[in-house]
């Protein structure tokens, strides 16, 4: 008679770790900054049709790095989850920290109870509507742990290198083309490359833009920005 085959649970959650490390690596990296006026993300993305970066709600942007079918899949319980609450109660009461907070016990449930974890790490991220209130930015990791970053973070394949750079080199105060230059500079940085405009995908969350915050920089605005630098 065969023995009956026995894992561990610390064993299972370190393989499950180990397999969520693994697929998320083998993605792209996506920056976030605080700059003087809002809040920028920068991926590093070819598709033009795929986007890492997206509008959640007024104030609120998201971004996923790893297996994209499962970070789309998370953007849009997102939106649901956001519109929801802000139909039932007020759009006020949407906050980059209620989203992530649900965000993380969705993540943290599938790792411990599924089979196979989300091969995800997100961004949730929303910018201060003046009032002398602060800007506010997490990181949910794969098994849901959340982290409450402060000026800068980054996910993605080479997110440790990232942050490093960033730590060593992020001022406040940043202009939008100062803040933009930087993501670039950390991305090539890390990856020993050259970064062209047509690979990113670059969106802010604007302080001083009427309603809705969110705005995408198109191609020319990022040839612009970048090319000044050359």
């Amino acid at each position: 008679m065969a023995l009956p085959y026995y894992v561990s649970p610390e064993q299972m959650m370190q393989d499950k770790a180990e397999y969520a490390r693994k697929g998320i690596a083998r993605g792209k990296s996506i920056i976030v900054l605080e700059y003087a006026d809002g809040m920028m993300l920068v991926a590093e993305n070819p598709s033009a049709s795929l986007n890492k970066i997206s509008e959640i709600y007024d104030r609120i942007a998201f971004a996923g790095a790893g297996r994209y079918s499962e970070f789309e899949n998370l953007r849009k319980a997102g939106i649901r989850y956001a519109d929801l609450k802000g139909f039932a109660y007020d759009r006020e009461d949407v906050t980059a920290k209620s989203l992530a907070n649900a965000y993380s016990q969705t993540i943290g449930n599938i790792f411990s109870e599924a089979m196979k974890p989300l091969e995800v790490d997100i961004l949730v991220v929303e910018v201060a509507d003046g009032g002398g209130l602060s800007n506010e930015l997490y990181r949910i990791a794969f098994d849901g742990s959340i982290y409450d970053e402060k000026g800068f973070a980054a996910i993605g394949g080479q997110a440790e290198e990232l942050r490093q750079h960033l730590k060593d080199k992020y001022q406040a105060g940043l202009d939008q083309q100062a803040a933009l230059r930087l993501a670039t500079q950390a991305l090539e940085a890390v990856s020993s490359a050259k970064v062209k405009p047509q690979s990113l995908e670059v969106a802010v969350l604007e302080r001083s833009r009427t309603g809705r915050k969110f705005r995408r920089l198109s191609q020319d605005d990022l040839t612009t920005i970048l090319t000044d630098t050359e």
